[in-house]
């Protein structure tokens, strides 16, 4: 049953989704995708529309309302990029950036054994590989990730409480 309701929809469905999907400014297939997912769940609640090809068509508008509505009121990160640029430079945000790094960094040098200089490496800023950093410390390269991995978890349990009362 399903599957015939599915195989006689299809054109239709096509057809309504590329009709407004310029309008909206959604790509049609997501269109007919969005329309797909509503019709399983209604389905799979109520079971198959009583005219499928009505309910079709409404399902179809009411997802290209939705996706105008959403382009409308989203707006995308980046498009502004002098106002970025002025808020990076902002004293507020110099000076909140700078505490965030003097948090971080005496976290770091309160973490316990090898912690400290494994930490300092991955944040050096001359951007060290893996290979130079088992160097400098004197452990094997594999070794590296598991390391890393267990100071971050430390690291973490101290950022904790600041961050909580931040």
């Amino acid at each position: 049953m399903t599957h015939d309701l599915v195989t006689s929809l299809h054109p239709l469905l096509a057809a309504e989704a590329s009709a407004e999907a310029y309008a909206s400014g959604a790509e049609p297939g997501d269109l007919e995708q969005a329309v797909w997912l509503r019709l399983l769940e209604r389905l799979e609640d109520d079971g198959p529309p009583s005219d499928p090809h009505r309910w079709l068509r409404s399902a179809v508008r009411t997802e290209a309302r939705r996706t105008r509505r959403t382009a409308r009121n989203e707006r995308p990160y980046g498009n502004e990029p002098d106002a970025v640029a002025e808020y990076v430079h902002e004293p507020e945000r110099i000076a909140l950036t700078a505490a965030r790094h003097r948090a971080l960094r005496d976290a770091v040098r309160r973490l316990p054994g090898r912690c400290p200089r494994l930490m300092e490496a991955l944040l050096s800023p001359k951007d060290l590989t893996y290979r130079e950093i088992a160097g400098e410390l004197g452990i094997s390269q594999g070794s590296l990730g598991p390391e890393r991995s267990r100071c971050l978890g430390c690291l973490r349990r101290l950022l904790t409480p600041e961050v909580a009362a931040g």
